[in-house]
């Protein structure tokens, strides 16, 4: 899958067009933890099934990657990735306060200290 540029490529800073390589990359990701969900749903030979599980989650793994290096670089986009990841409750409610998750602007991975829980 190509997603085209919108405007002239040659116009455009190395900063976006690196961008833009990274929001391709996070699609081209997807889609294909997409088609290998589609293929896990037909195959029956287990080893088979076993492959193509192994290799979805590497493709999970690429996207997670890519997303966050554009968490990194998009201000905007790490704003609402802290503000609905890892919630619980109703999405469209995260916003309005309601969903419980993170108040503190964290992901909620910090280590544990001594004789806390992680």
């Amino acid at each position: 899958m190509t997603i085209e540029y919108h405007e002239p490529p040659s116009e455009l800073s190395a900063r976006t067009r690196d961008l833009h390589r990274a929001y391709c990359s996070v699609v081209e990701e997807f889609e294909a933890i997409d088609w290998y969900e589609h293929r896990l749903d037909v195959t029956e030979d287990e080893e088979l099934r076993s492959l193509i599980k192994h290799n979805q989650d590497e493709e999970c793994e690429h996207a997670a990657m890519a997303l966050e290096w554009l968490r990194r670089r998009v201000p905007a986009l790490d704003a609402q990735l802290r503000k609905y990841l890892f919630t619980e409750g109703p999405l469209t409610e995260v916003g309005h306060g309601e969903a419980k998750g993170n108040t503190d602007g964290s992901l909620g991975l910090a280590k544990a200290t001594k004789g806390e829980k992680a």
